[in-house]
């Protein structure tokens, strides 16, 4: 298991900082930073605080997924997907939450909301060329590959 020290600043007293769920957890929780019950209606995007600014090192990424109980179970996941935190954002840390279901939801203060893995990246460095290299797959798109 790799680790890397990332620094982490508290924007409220009770925001509650990330924890992971398990020793071999790959993504931390993020907890949701509320003055009170945030009801997200079916089909709704709300933007949930987590009270904290994080400092990821350089050549490190944040990345926010949802929980996966949250989302298949509720239907609340981030709207982007996958949020990006840069190395260099030293903003709050916020969960855009969109709610796929049918029924309202709602979150309250300190509710598991989303989350981060904070992973190595590699910078490319793109080269244009004329023409690229042949492989059996080609230029095949969605499905190409088979259908089981």
């Amino acid at each position: 298991m790799l680790t890397a020290p990332v620094t982490i600043k508290r924007l409220d007293p009770r925001a509650k900082l990330p924890a992971y769920g398990s020793a071999a957890a790959a993504g931390a929780d993020l907890y949701a930073l509320t003055d009170g019950p945030v009801t997200v209606a079916p089909g709704q995007t709300v933007l949930i605080h987590t009270g904290l600014a994080l400092a990821i090192p350089q050549g490190y990424v944040g990345l926010v997924y949802a929980r996966s109980g949250l989302a298949t179970k509720q239907g609340l996941a981030p709207a982007n997907k996958v949020g990006v935190i840069d190395a260099d954002y030293r903003g709050e840390l916020m969960v855009s939450l969109y709610n796929q279901s049918k029924e309202p939801r709602t979150i309250a203060c300190g509710d598991r909301i989303a989350q981060l893995v904070i992973t190595p990246y590699l910078t490319a460095q793109f080269q244009e060329v004329e023409e690229l290299d042949d492989t059996a797959r080609g230029s095949g798109g969605f499905g190409s590959t088979g259908s089981r």
